[in-house]
């Protein structure tokens, strides 16, 4: 991990330098057109969550409904279809929430090796990562437009989760659904000015890699999972 040192002193000469008040934080322009604040308006008429459905075809995953109740049941299900003996977790509070630990406790007595993203032990998390068949994430938010998933990658949820396993089951909370790009951007610039804490790494991930470098076939999952799946919980 790197450390920073000397920031303040060497922001302060740069503010002297040119003659001015050092600034902490840029203050937004008010511009007096958003035309990119109406183009989401088509989707929420034909429906967000149809529009991500649709998506989802377009970049090669899979996707599944389900709600709260059902939820530990499909994912199960779908951790047998893919044959999953290796999985690591991100430590979301939102695994009790939906009584997910449960389900992992009942895969840990079947004998499935399972690790929960341990912030203590990176070493470790990255070794468990590279190893495992599935990483497990939940989206922070969600773009129907393009079918793109928002992590926040932190101390609970590193980067590795949805990067180094053979297969991404990213859970979707209808709540986190907002129509396009701009939707996500302006959500964390309010978070931010409202002195909420966030993440300083934003992974935004639109299905499994796709690459048609080499003689023009599209190859899938070059680069990451080689299989994306989204489970949407309506209802939360």
């Amino acid at each position: 991990m790197m450390t920073i040192v000397n920031r303040d002193s060497f922001l302060n000469k740069v503010a002297e330098r040119l003659g001015r008040p050092r600034k902490n934080r840029l203050k937004k322009p008010i511009w007096n057109h958003n035309p990119q604040e109406k183009v989401g308006e088509n989707l929420r008429k034909t429906g967000l969550v149809q529009s991500l459905k649709d998506q989802c075809k377009t970049i090669h995953t899979d996707f599944y409904e389900t709600n709260k109740e059902e939820l530990p049941r499909l994912l199960a299900q779908i951790i047998e279809e893919f044959q999953g003996e290796r999985l690591v977790i991100s430590d979301d509070d939102r695994n009790n929430q939906y009584h997910l630990n449960n389900l992992y406790q009942a895969l840990e007595k079947e004998g499935k090796d399972l690790h929960f993203w341990n912030k203590e032990n990176e070493a470790e998390n990255h070794k468990k990562s590279e190893r495992a068949d599935i990483g497990i994430t939940f989206s922070d938010i969600t773009l129907a437009e393009s079918a793109t998933l928002v992590l926040m990658n932190n101390a609970s949820n590193g980067r590795s989760v949805s990067l180094l396993p053979e297969i991404h089951i990213s859970l979707i909370e209808e709540s986190t659904l907002v129509p396009r790009l701009t939707d996500a951007t302006k959500k964390i610039s309010q978070q931010i000015e409202l002195g909420e804490s966030v993440s300083s790494c934003v992974s935004f991930i639109t299905g499994p890699s796709n690459s048609a470098d080499i003689e023009m076939k599209l190859i899938v999952g070059v680069h990451g999972p080689v299989h994306v799946i989204y489970v949407f919980i309506h209802g939360v």
